[in-house]
């Protein structure tokens, strides 16, 4: 008996002890990314290196939180210089490594260190074979990722398999004025939607759908799950009867809104600073987000009046998480592996959440394998920050679905071109 207690007490000792260290642990015993022997090594390699990181550059509080966030303390801890490359659209990243693969360029011979990156893009580079990996569960920090979240693990739905590393998460909802708007009245569905235009006209725009302006595409997504019956059947392989059954309706919809559209559905804002010119200007009621924190951001950025407020509607609000990968010819590999780390530190990670630092994005990381006290606390805060400019985050929880695959998205753009836009 005094023996089976001894063990017992071991064994108990053994797990408090995991407890305590199984992030150092794992982080100990991860293998090393392709091409380094140890992480050590990886930091040796990058110090004094400049890390050029790709990514789309429409907004200047994300530009600026980018800059504060890991531009700050890659140099001061890493001896990295960040040199953000702003675009205005991922495609032009993603034909930058294409064109250096038919002429040739292999080794640390290209142009891009790190992409912003998700869904076809991530899709078409993967399938071309020209990125870096698998590396993203090879990064110490990746041990605060749950990689076996199907919506983490899935881009689009396509694997990860380890070639791309999560950001931040987003997902689509709305913001109004409460100044000139009652929450009483909000739409929350597409079909209130449709009675709230024809009741309000000229009080209503989206964006339109195209590269470049996946919050119009996604708009116009949702609206289709609505209208087909539910996005659940439109998870898995892309399928073009399932589309050819239902989109019809969905044209005939959109079409229907447009005389009660601003300008009457003549012309539409071409991307989120334009619907934001507009709401602030007060020529619409309502505009969008994608990020968690709401409407705090972008009063915070002086884009909308203060009294600005996030609301979800009740289904369909299509979130997903953002990455960033490697170029398979990235000049400076390790100092991309670097960046790839502190992006999902917990401390940089709870920055990103907090309305005043100009990200708003959700989490991409556990917070439940985070043990240090300070990232925890760091977490706490940001939890706190929010404020009532944000969404009900019950809410829009629960209508959180996931995006569908990639070939849907360029079908989409083309036939609301072809069928609304032009029609």
């Amino acid at each position: 008996m005094f023996r089976r207690n001894v063990l017992f007490s071991v064994f108990l000792l053994i797990a408090l002890l995991l407890s305590a260290f199984g992030t150092t642990l794992a982080q100990d015993m991860m293998d090393a990314p392709p091409g380094f022997d140890s992480w050590d090594d990886v930091v040796a390699a990058a110090d004094g290196a400049t890390v050029n990181w790709y990514m789309w550059g429409g907004s200047d509080s994300i530009n600026n939180f980018v800059d504060e966030t890991y531009g700050i303390p890659l140099l001061e801890e890493y001896n990295v210089t960040l040199n953000r490359v702003p675009l205005a659209d991922t495609v032009d990243a993603v034909n930058q490594v294409l064109s250096e693969a038919e002429a040739g360029i292999e080794g640390d011979g290209g142009t891009i260190d790190l992409i912003w990156i998700n869904g076809e893009n991530f899709y078409t580079l993967k399938q071309a074979e020209l990125l870096y990996g698998p590396w993203a569960q090879n990064i110490p920090n990746s041990v605060f990722v749950n990689w076996d979240n199907p919506a983490l693990n899935q881009d689009f739905g396509r694997p990860v398999d380890g070639y791309e590393s999560p950001w931040t998460g987003a997902q689509f909802h709305y913001i109004y004025d409460s100044a000139r708007m009652s929450e009483e009245d909000l739409p929350r569905s597409y079909a209130e939607l449709t009675d709230w235009i024809a009741m309000n006209p000229g009080r209503f725009t989206y964006i339109a759908p195209g590269p470049g302006a996946f919050q119009g595409t996604r708009f116009v997504k949702q609206v289709l799950f609505e209208i087909s019956g539910g996005q659940s059947q439109w998870v898995g392989d892309f399928n073009q009867e399932l589309y050819d059954e239902h989109t019809p309706a969905l044209w005939d919809l959109l079409n229907s809104w447009e005389e009660n559209l601003w300008r009457g559905g003549e012309t539409y804002p071409a991307n989120i600073g334009e619907l934001h010119e507009l709401f602030a200007n007060g020529e619409i009621d309502i505009t969008i987000t994608q990020r968690k924190a709401g409407a705090g951001p972008d009063i915070n950025a002086g884009l909308i009046p203060p009294t600005s407020r996030a609301f979800s509607f009740d289904e369909n609000m299509v979130g997903d998480f953002n990455y960033v990968a490697i170029p398979y010819n990235a000049p400076n590999k390790a100092a991309a592996l670097i960046l790839a780390n502190l992006i999902v530190r917990p401390d940089r990670q709870a920055r990103q959440t907090v309305p005043e630092y100009g990200m708003g994005g959700g989490l991409s990381i556990d917070t439940n394998r985070v043990t240090d006290e300070a990232h925890l606390a760091a977490l706490e805060e940001a939890a706190n920050s929010l404020g009532e400019a944000s969404a009900d985050q019950a809410r829009l929880a629960a209508a959180l679905v996931s995006d569908i695959a990639a070939e849907y998205q360029a079908l989409v753009e083309a036939d609301w071109e072809a069928n609304v836009l032009r029609n």
